[in-house]
């Protein structure tokens, strides 16, 4: 026998308790199994169950109510006898109003959930984008206080003009022994550079 027959063959299980069953192969996906129930999408579900539990939430809904169950009563009153489908006690009237609520408690439940879960999405990101605004800000902080630490050990220029006046007349008086006066430019003007800060 070729090795290509071999690799090819299908290997069966040997010993007392082997069994001829086929094995699931573990490399391919499993076909798809057979559904019972009918299939329907849960979210176009949901935007259904929205769109109903927001119409019941309006007034406009309640005035078509009471005008259904207004003319269910004057008919079912009034009309000829024959022609009557839901005698006094309105039987089929109550029978219609609770399966109404019945189907409106659930599509209403449905949709409140839905938005509690949108609400949770929202205000986790509302979290995160708060905690990246308190770290940008401790950032920025951080940043302006080096940046005054810096500046005050800085040296401005009116602090080293002082400083070099202090050193020419050192100078002059070891030099002369009598106090020479140096007169500065800004000294010469009265008055501040522009530039001085």
């Amino acid at each position: 026998m070729t090795p290509e027959r071999e690799t090819t063959r299908e290997r069966t299980p040997a010993g007392a308790t082997a069994t001829t069953r086929t094995r699931a192969r573990l490399d391919q996906p499993r076909p798809p199994r057979r559904r019972f129930l009918p299939e329907y999408d849960p979210e176009a579900f949901g935007r259904l169950s929205e769109r109903i539990a927001r119409f019941l939430g309006t007034g406009r809904f309640i005035v078509w109510m009471t005008v259904v169950i207004i003319a269910w009563v004057l008919w079912n009153i009034f009309a000829p006898r024959d022609v009557r489908f839901d005698n006094y006690p309105f039987i089929f009237l109550t029978l219609m109003l609770s399966l109404q609520a019945s189907y409106a408690a659930p599509l209403i439940l449905l949709a409140q959930n839905r938005q509690d879960d949108r609400d949770k999405v929202n205000l986790e990101q509302d979290r995160k984008q708060n905690e990246r605004s308190i770290a940008d800000t401790e950032y920025l902080t951080r940043e302006i206080a080096a940046l005054r630490i810096g500046l005050g050990e800085v040296a401005t220029r009116d602090w080293i003009r002082s400083e070099l006046q202090d050193l020419v007349k050192e100078l002059d008086e070891r030099e002369n022994g009598h106090h020479k006066h140096v007169v500065f430019p800004a000294e010469r003007s009265h008055g501040r550079d522009v530039d001085d800060r």
